[in-house]
């Protein structure tokens, strides 16, 4: 998969949540296995030999992300949220 393939699986959703602002929507590529793999196999290429300890991924859509690459890497997962 090259980065035109993968650009094809995140929707764009113009004047959203205002107008001037693209919202970009990963939904319709975490629910292609293969687009999801290839980004989880790229992020464990680049921290695998990195001396982490964990993870940091930020609510809510980096739960999702944060989450599997801690797994592949073998350590621990913190989620942050947001105040409130």
């Amino acid at each position: 998969m090259n980065s035109e393939e993968l650009k094809s699986k995140i929707r764009s959703i113009p004047d959203f949540p205002q107008k001037g602002i693209i919202f970009r929507d990963i939904t319709t590529l975490v629910k292609d296995p293969d687009a999801f793999r290839y980004v989880i196999d790229h992020l464990y290429e680049r921290y695998k030999d990195k001396k982490l300890d964990a993870i940091v991924g930020i609510e809510s859509r980096g739960f999702i992300f944060c989450g599997a690459l801690a797994d592949r890497l073998k350590v621990a997962f913190i989620p942050a949220r947001k105040p409130g």
